[in-house]
């Protein structure tokens, strides 16, 4: 692919860096980044601030310009990606909504599912969780015990789901429940839209080892579902489970232009930190593991360009996506293990007690290894890569 921007992609830049320096939070141009910390006020914050991008149509610009996009072009995604992480814009809180459910009710949705979800999935009103794994099931997602029950025009749901993120600020759930027994266990399965402010749905939090609240577990006690929040056919839901695994792996890879902020932030922290009055980036060996983070982080960002040109050709996101989840979550553990033993022992230091960066390279370490699991763990990645793309023999042990 071209790397050149055009004068008209250069505009573009232009127009989103206004739009940027005109609407951020309060604060956020001169660099404070403040957020509340109490959950109510910041799930407020952060659903003002998906209504802000979506009134000014930046919430979602590859989308159609019928479903509220920009029909953006390729080159424009990117400079989008990057202008955002440039200015460290605060954190989307419905992720799942515009990168997961919106592009999989636009590719396999009803005209009336499209007209009734995708602009509150635009604008926050509808903040939406994903209902795939489950407890029992580790990355196996086939393995599915959650089942609904048809009883006239509504499903009768009962099971319990886990690591489900943004449960605590959810309105709908992409979730997925057994229908019926099938021959293989990836048959009968079958795709809700489910309402979750409904009895019967219940949130529970999982603190994680950081202290922060993404993770909940979900049980679902007669939860219901109506044949109008079926997306796809009954017993057909595998196929619509894969689509929106796709589209959640192409947006997990566009974090290669977060990864290439990073490196640059631990190149500064290298040369920060010193040991006999001597800045660590004049260590030899620091120098080349430097190097060798540089050339993965790199080859993530190449690697992502070249899938993101496959699927602009063909239309959709493919199975290229793993390569990129898979680079871009252990890439980016490296970085942050590199930065912690950069610190000695002071980067055992938490909170205020924090020598750099306010527990920043803490925080995102521990968040790392999450990362690595979340949305199918490296060893899934590993299996997709080897069967489906490299041709080899699908997994004995499965």
């Amino acid at each position: 692919m071209d790397f050149s921007y055009t004068a008209q992609e250069e505009q573009f830049r232009m127009e989103l860096r206004s739009w940027l320096e005109a609407n951020l939070p309060e604060g956020w141009v001169e660099g404070t980044f403040e957020m509340p910390e109490e959950q109510a006020a910041y799930g407020q914050f952060l659903r003002d601030w998906q209504k802000q991008l979506s009134d000014g149509r930046w919430a979602a610009i590859a989308w159609p310009e019928k479903y509220g996009g920009r029909n953006a072009t390729l080159m424009e995604e990117i400079i989008y990606h990057q202008e955002m992480v440039r200015v460290k814009a605060p954190p989307l809180v419905n992720y799942v909504g515009l990168h997961m459910v919106g592009p999989t009710l636009i590719q396999s949705g009803t005209p009336e599912q499209q007209e009734k979800y995708i602009p509150k999935i635009l604008s926050g009103e509808e903040v939406w969780c994903q209902g795939y794994s489950e407890p029992n099931a580790g990355s196996d997602l086939a393995a599915v015990q959650t089942t609904a029950v048809k009883d006239g025009d509504k499903w009768i749901i009962n099971g319990q789901k886990i690591w489900t993120s943004f449960a605590h600020f959810g309105d709908r759930c992409f979730l997925v429940a057994r229908t019926s027994k099938g021959e293989k266990k990836h048959h009968g399965l079958t795709c809700f839209l489910l309402n979750m402010n409904q009895p019967g749905v219940e949130v529970r939090p999982i603190i994680q080892m950081d202290g922060e609240h993404d993770f909940n577990e979900v049980y679902l006690t007669d939860a219901i579902a109506y044949d109008s929040e079926v997306i796809g056919h009954v017993d057909d839901g595998w196929r619509v489970t894969i689509s929106l695994l796709m589209h959640e792996r192409t947006g997990i890879g566009a974090q290669v232009f977060s990864l290439e902020q990073q490196f640059s932030e631990l190149v500064g922290l290298a040369q920060t930190v010193t040991e006999d009055d001597v800045p660590l980036i004049q260590n030899g060996d620091v120098r080349k593991r430097m190097l060798d983070l540089y050339i993965k982080s790199r080859g993530s960002l190449l690697n992502y360009y070249r899938n993101l040109t496959k699927q602009l050709k063909v239309g959709h996101p493919g199975v290229e996506g793993s390569m990129d989840k898979l680079f871009v979550s252990e890439v980016t553990k490296e970085l942050f293990s590199e930065a912690i033993s950069l610190q000695g022992q002071q980067g055992l230091l938490w909170k205020d007690d924090a020598i750099y960066g306010k527990s920043y390279w803490q925080r995102n370490y521990l968040y790392s290894f999450g990362q690595t699991i979340g949305g199918g763990t490296s060893e899934i990645q590993k299996n997709t890569i080897g069967e489906r793309i490299l041709g080899l023999p699908k997994d004995v042990g499965r």
